[in-house]
């Protein structure tokens, strides 16, 4: 059987091809009576919009920003990568792009960044930010304007966002504790450090490990977490110190960026061979340190599902379409040297 068409529509209504398209399209100047007929002959026929059509026969563009992190963060120039890369697939056709930095820690400098977004042109925006006070005020005011957001690897579940596309972190979290506590296979002290608490990645990972530390491990004590504020000077100063101190030290888990700093501090301190350090994100540094033997383990998401998710979920929403959950959900990777490819 044939799909049916907007001519099957309007003979159905029995109403014009004209009125047929401005129904479809929400456009005024039609009787509520008629856009009830238009609505019922569509629901009868079983007739599914092509959105791709339709845009391109409006010659629409959707116009999308990113936000991401400026400053040292390998793991947002791989993202970054990714996203440029999606963008010149056919999965951004007739879609306009632009990706802006902000810096991570500053709540006020992220909200002046959106609050000069003009809203008139825009479509959607993608955020990789931590969730403040301000940012939610900000995600707010988006939607007031009409705008879609979705939050991208750390989340922001107490705003207004449409979606939120990355992992679980508590679940990745959790990962790094069984694996730390398989790898390590002994008593000692778990040294945890992070960029920032604030960011709501690295707090969920904080749970999610000390729950399997907890209730699997009991023989290993997990440190104080250690933020370096986007401070590698900082890192590698506290780390040193921390690992000249606690001989007890058995393992490092790192949940968020800074890893060169850290590896650095490491190797200082001459004992990297013997502590058990597990990280997050495939980047150069982390994949280098993989094939070194400096890292255990890496509990990664592919950059390329996140770019491509983000741009399919972002045009779903343009659309009013349904998001494809089980196309969408972007799974915990376990990454190790000997399958690293």
């Amino acid at each position: 059987m044939n799909r049916p068409t907007v001519h099957d529509i309007a003979k159905e209504a029995g109403v014009s091809l004209a009125t047929v398209d401005r129904v479809l399209n929400a456009r005024p100047g039609v009787r509520a009576k008629t856009i009830a007929k238009v609505q019922d002959a569509v629901s009868r026929l079983g007739y599914v919009r092509d959105t791709y059509a339709a845009n391109l026969a409006r010659k629409r563009l959707f116009r999308f920003v990113f936000i991401l992190p400026e400053g040292p963060n390998q793991f947002a120039e791989t993202l970054k990568a990714a996203i440029d890369e999606a963008y010149s697939a056919q999965i951004a056709d007739r879609t306009v792009l632009e990706i802006l930095r902000v810096p991570f820690l500053d709540p006020h400098a992220i909200v002046r960044r959106l609050q000069q977004l003009d809203v008139t042109t825009l479509d959607g925006v993608a955020l990789m930010v931590p969730e403040t006070p301000q940012v939610r005020d900000a995600v707010a005011r988006l939607k007031a304007a009409g705008v879609a957001v979705v939050a991208l690897v750390s989340d922001l579940p107490n705003s207004r966002r449409d979606h939120f596309i990355g992992t679980n972190s508590v679940a990745a979290g959790r990962t790094a504790g069984l694996l730390m506590g398989r790898f390590a296979g002994r008593s000692g002290e778990v040294l945890v450090v992070s960029n920032s608490m604030r960011a709501r990645d690295s707090l969920e990972r904080r749970l999610g490990f000390d729950a399997v530390i907890a209730g699997e491990f009991s023989g290993l004590k997990v440190l104080p977490s250690v933020e370096s504020f986007d401070d590698p000077a900082r890192m590698r100063a506290v780390v040193g110190e921390v690992l000249a101190r606690r001989r007890d030290v058995v393992g490092v888990y790192s949940m968020g960026s800074g890893n060169t700093a850290l590896l650095d501090a490491l190797r200082e301190s001459g004992r990297i061979g013997d502590l058990v350090s597990i990280a997050h994100e495939l980047t150069p540094t982390t994949e280098a340190a993989l094939r070194e033997g400096a890292l255990a383990a890496v509990i990664a998401q592919n950059v390329g599902h996140l770019a491509r998710s983000a741009l399919r979920v972002l045009r779903a929403l343009c659309d009013g379409l349904s998001i494809y959950e089980a196309q969408e959900r972007v799974r915990i990777e376990i990454i190790l040297r000997e399958n690293i490819g």
